[in-house]
């Protein structure tokens, strides 16, 4: 008999995509689902990006270098330096998506049987990218008690063995929202020189902080060869779809390795670069625009959620997802049963069960994610949906 890969058997399911099968059949019974389980903005992708495919003119769907378009590339480089990222445009490797990004920085730095630490809850993703290089995550726990603050760096050292070679961070974080402090960044910067660590930073949800402001690992001084930043346009401008994103790092050994991935895979789309490249070009207010509608929704969401009876969600300071606490006896339960066996007023709303975004087998079995990416309307339904919910579920908890 045939048999599948162990890396295959090993890979787990998408905690935001497996449910997918039980809210097509809700749908198929003519019921109403609202989507708060997948991070897809309803935020319209912006008209410059779209015109600028539409006009793109040539004859040939060619290949792009391996790095990506240079003049995309340069563009990208004024706006991260408009950020106060100092890079070049030759430290930047465009790729697909920010999946890309992170997965060339666990293949380049890290050899099977590495080991790479990730505060949890995370982002599910990292578990399939660090099967696929055949490295081992070794999760540190935050706490909902507090919003998800970055672990004490002592329960950091407690984790590092001879293996160790790797930090990953996502800030503003997803799933949880929290955005990581300019004082968090500078524990972890110590926790990187003392042992000799690369530190991966996923700032996909940059733009997105309304709490304080997003601290760049590129802030970071002194471990500048330490860093990877791992970024892109998905959330950035509402284009998921697009699959763009970069791989940035002032360190030239781990560049000119990097691409030897990318070179592999020939090159990130050509399209969707132009795309990308147009994007950048956009008013100085697009951010404060799109901020604005997030925020807005932030602010009911969680208002909504914590007025509800044994309800718990701390107000997550960037992107747009809230991890809440329910009082329910298994969350993976209850999300199936969301779109199984409820409705109210033939609706009902898709969550993310929060065991997936942990690494430790038996926690966040009472939580999950929501990300706030319908309009404020639609975040009312879904939360009067789930209010209806916790009243009746036959698993509730007190």
């Amino acid at each position: 008999m045939l048999q599948i890969s162990k890396r295959g058997d090993a890979m787990p399911a998408s905690p935001i995509r497996k449910l997918v099968p039980y809210a097509e059949a809700a749908k198929k019974k003519g019921k109403t689902v609202y989507h708060l389980n997948i991070g897809q903005p309803d935020i319209e992708t912006p008209k410059q990006m779209r015109d600028a495919i539409h006009k793109a003119d040539f004859t040939i769907l060619e290949y792009t270098h391996s790095a990506g378009l240079e003049s995309y590339r340069k563009k990208l480089a004024n706006y991260y330096n408009s950020v106060g990222i100092n890079v070049d445009y030759n430290e930047i490797i465009i790729t697909t998506g920010g999946s890309e990004a992170i997965l060339f920085g666990f293949m380049a730095c890290l050899d099977p049987g590495d080991e790479v630490i990730i505060p949890e809850p995370f982002y599910a993703n990292y578990n399939g990218f660090a099967i696929a290089a055949g490295v081992h995550v070794v999760p540190v726990t935050s706490h909902i008690d507090n919003g998800f603050a970055l672990p004490p760096i002592e329960e950091f050292e407690k984790k590092i063995t001879n293996k160790t070679k790797a930090i990953v961070i996502c800030n503003p974080n997803n799933p949880t929202g929290y955005n990581y402090s300019e004082k968090e960044m500078l524990a972890l910067k110590e926790i990187v020189v003392k042992h000799n660590l690369y530190l991966f930073s996923d700032e996909a949800y940059r733009e997105f902080v309304y709490d304080g402001k997003q601290f760049s690992a590129m802030y970071l001084k002194g471990i500048e060869n330490n860093v990877v930043l791992m970024d892109t346009i998905s959330k950035r401008y509402s284009a998921c779809g697009a699959r763009i994103g970069a791989f940035v790092t002032k360190n030239k050994q781990l560049l000119n390795t990097a691409m030897k991935f990318a070179q592999m895979r020939l090159c990130s789309p050509y399209l969707e670069q132009i795309a990308g490249e147009a994007a950048i070009d956009l008013p100085a207010d697009y951010f404060d625009i799109t901020k604005a509608e997030y925020l807005s929704r932030r602010n009911l969401l969680v208002k909504r959620l914590n007025a509800m009876k044994d309800v718990f969600c701390p107000n997550p300071g960037g992107a747009f997802y809230a991890m809440a606490k329910l009082p329910i006896d298994d969350c993976d339960i209850f999300c199936q049963w969301l779109l199984e066996h409820f409705e109210y007023n033939n609706e009902t709303v898709m969550l993310a069960p929060a065991t997936g975004f942990y690494g430790t087998k038996g926690l966040g079995t009472k939580e999950v994610r929501l990300a706030y990416v319908l309009n404020c309307d639609a975040i009312n339904k879904a939360m009067d949906c789930l209010e209806k919910a916790l009243q009746v579920y036959p698993g509730k908890t007190n």
